[in-house]
């Protein structure tokens, strides 16, 4: 009857533990949404600004004398498929296969890590026809608002990497599950921003 006794006081206090972890990780996702509107807000400010100041070349080059669609329909093509491998890293995840999981992560990270090398090498040529960020303020808004999403992406570059490192060590755990649910939302969130900025920078900007 005593030993009856304990395992029912002390299954009441391991239940509590789990539901105080399951709580911890939910107020952590609800942190990443929280973040997330943050950043819709940031994006929709510097489009807002982009749309206004486009125009204002100042006697420089524009958009449609400098854009080379070919590279940016390149790197819309290689973030598209990122997603793609993100969304098939999940579904690994959901199978308990982490070795699949981490492999796809490894693509995906590979592909955003392409996009990035393609934006510097369009920064770099853009700047040497003429087209720096003080040229005038539509170069200005161009830079701040496709830096910034490349920034992101950079960021997201990196905490991929981290959670790679994490899963090979720990394998699959609720916390490992969380941290790959936020980035592939992450990756996706950076995706459709990237449409918007494919459609408004550059495909308004060579008509």
């Amino acid at each position: 009857m005593a030993q009856s006794g304990n395992h029912s006081v002390a299954n009441p206090a391991g239940h509590d533990e789990h539901e105080g972890h399951h709580d911890l990780e939910a107020l952590r996702m609800m942190g990443f949404w929280i973040f997330l509107i943050t950043d819709c807000i940031l994006f929709g400010t510097l489009f807002a600004t982009y749309v206004v100041l486009h125009n204002n070349t100042a006697g420089g080059p524009t958009g449609a004398e400098l854009f080379e669609m070919p590279g940016v329909i390149a790197e819309t093509f290689i973030l598209l498929t990122s997603s793609f491998t993100s969304g098939l890293a999940v579904l690994s995840m959901n199978r308990g296969d982490r070795k699949g999981l981490i492999g796809w992560l490894i693509v995906t990270a590979l592909l955003g890590a392409s996009f990035i090398t393609l934006e510097i090498t369009e920064f770099v040529k853009l700047v040497h026809e003429g087209a720096a960020i003080s040229t005038s303020g539509s170069w200005s808004a161009f830079y701040t608002l496709v830096g910034t999403h490349g920034l992101h992406v950079s960021v997201g570059l990196v905490w991929m990497i981290s959670i790679m490192l994490q899963l090979g060590r720990h394998g699959i755990t609720s916390v490992t599950r969380r941290k790959v649910n936020i980035i592939s939302l992450y990756w996706h969130f950076l995706d459709v921003v990237w449409i918007f900025v494919f459609t408004i920078v550059y495909m308004m900007g060579v008509m």
